[in-house]
């Protein structure tokens, strides 16, 4: 079974010039993350949502809402922050399957961490 438990944080960032991007100067956009685990049911949950809410409180939106991403993520494209994210959660929530993050609501990239775990 999957169980999602979406965020909004706001930050702001630049890209970089090679990439052909005009957004090359500071901006900023309101994120949306989607955090999904998968796991058995146990005891009527997969997991406690209030649990997954302090876990990515802690150790994301503590850092990245309403802060500068680049200088906590280099180069902080949608797909680079959703690589930092996986990172920092991968051993933190038992059974992580996929990170959506919307840069705008017609934008976003979703990672299951199967390029680097």
């Amino acid at each position: 079974m999957l169980v999602t438990r979406k965020f909004e944080f706001d930050s702001a960032h630049t890209l970089s010039k090679d990439l052909g991007s005009k957004e090359n100067r500071v901006h900023g956009h309101r994120y949306v993350l989607e955090v999904t685990i998968r796991g058995s049911v146990n005891s009527g949950v997969v997991m406690n949502i209030a649990g997954i809410k302090e876990i990515v409180k802690n150790e994301i939106l503590s850092v990245l809402d309403h802060n500068y991403l680049n200088d906590v993520i280099e180069n902080p494209t949608m797909e680079n922050i959703s690589l930092w994210i996986w990172d920092k959660l991968k051993n933190k929530l038992n059974g992580l399957y996929e990170l959506k993050l919307y840069e705008t609501p017609n934008n976003y990239v979703t990672y299951r961490g199967e390029e680097n775990d």
